[in-house]
């Protein structure tokens, strides 16, 4: 019949059909294919694996014996991967520089809708006008009022702890009821980040250890301390400072606790509030990093102006480095730390030093 192909039959049992075999197929499954490739192949170099298919029925196939078939195929991997190699030192160094000064931008969270935005701005304005902002407010009228006064600015005198009252114990619970004051600042603002789904762990403030926050707070704490000793010493004496106190409590026996007490609590409620809380709600609001670390730095120079130009510009330098180094490593530990030493030498050192040295004013 025309269109079809009739099968011829062959000597061996099986039939063709055209110019392809029929019966060339056991009937029963063949075993699973097996591939062997040599151990020890170079991964350079080609490697001949050898599959094989085997009829384990047991019975004769149609061809009256055991269907083998052995097929040879030649394959060669995949060059293997050579590692990137690190640049050399000056450039490492560069790239370093460069990473801290332009950081990548972060991944983008979803964007707030109006209502969103409305709601984490009044916020923001709230929480600032409670505490630091309001604070730099006060510094400013504080700058205008010394420089507004006949005497020059390097001859008026502003004290960072001073007595609150005549009577011992009445100016201990005033000392305490100020620095919780501090400790209840830096809580609100880790509140608010939790509510917001960020605890205190991804703020930075994870279980502190030795060689990760410690060793680095104390060298930021020597990077921004001395040169923060010899700048207020160059703007006094350019006229840009007032000689600054920084304790004049009296000698009772807890005023050594006192003071470190309220080290800590500056530094708590600094580093939370100017670093953690401000840069990570104006990220939520799609500001870049370096747009939140100038406003984090900005706002801590704002509050430090009671002290002078020099005061303002020196913290604001300050901010820079503390805002990008949290913004790099995630860590707020290291800020705490290097704040409370630099205030803890500053308040004890002065009290220890004052009249034994000629160049403390």
């Amino acid at each position: 019949m025309s269109g079809t192909l009739s099968p011829t039959a062959r000597r061996d049992g099986s039939f063709r059909f055209g110019s392809r075999d029929a019966g060339a197929y056991p009937r029963y499954p063949p075993e699973p294919v097996r591939i062997d490739a040599s151990a020890d192949s170079s991964p350079d170099l080609p490697v001949r694996v050898r599959t094989r298919a085997i009829d384990r029925s047991g019975e004769p196939s149609v061809m009256g014996h055991k269907q083998m078939c052995q097929v040879d195929m030649l394959t060669t991997p995949s060059p293997a991967r050579t590692p990137a190699q690190p640049p050399s030192g000056t450039i490492t160094s560069v790239t370093s520089l460069r990473d801290w000064l332009r950081p990548a931008p972060r991944t983008p969270e979803p964007p707030l809708d109006p209502a969103a935005r409305r709601a984490v701005w009044i916020e923001i304005t709230i929480v600032l006008l409670v505490t630091f902002g309001l604070s730099g407010l006060s510094s400013i009228l504080s700058l205008l009022e010394a420089a507004l006064a006949p005497e020059p600015l390097a001859d008026q005198t502003v004290a960072l702890n001073t007595p609150r009252s005549s009577q011992e114990f009445i100016d201990l619970a005033r000392q305490l009821l100020g620095i919780v004051r501090l400790l209840a600042w830096g809580a609100l603002g880790l509140y608010l980040l939790w509510r917001s789904g960020i605890g205190p762990r991804i703020a930075g403030l994870a279980r502190p250890g030795l060689r990760r926050d410690l060793l680095p707070g104390i060298g930021l704490a020597a990077l921004i301390g001395l040169p923060g000793l010899a700048f207020y010493l160059a703007a006094r004496a350019a006229g840009l400072n007032l000689t600054v106190a920084p304790s004049l409590l009296e000698d009772y026996w807890w005023r050594l606790p006192t003071e470190v007490l309220w080290a800590i609590a500056n530094s708590g409620a600094e580093e939370i509030l100017v670093v953690a809380y401000l840069i990570t709600r104006l990220r939520r609001l799609g500001w870049s990093e370096n747009s939140s670390l100038l406003a984090s730095a900005l706002l801590r120079g704002s509050y430090h102006l009671y002290q002078g130009l020099g005061g303002g510009i020196g913290n604001v330098v300050m901010g820079l480095i503390f805002g990008r180094y949290w913004q790099r490593t995630g860590k707020l530990w290291p800020l705490v730390i290097a704040h409370a030493l630099i205030d803890t030498v500053a308040f004890v050192g002065y009290q220890a030093l004052r009249g034994e040295v000629s160049w403390l004013p």
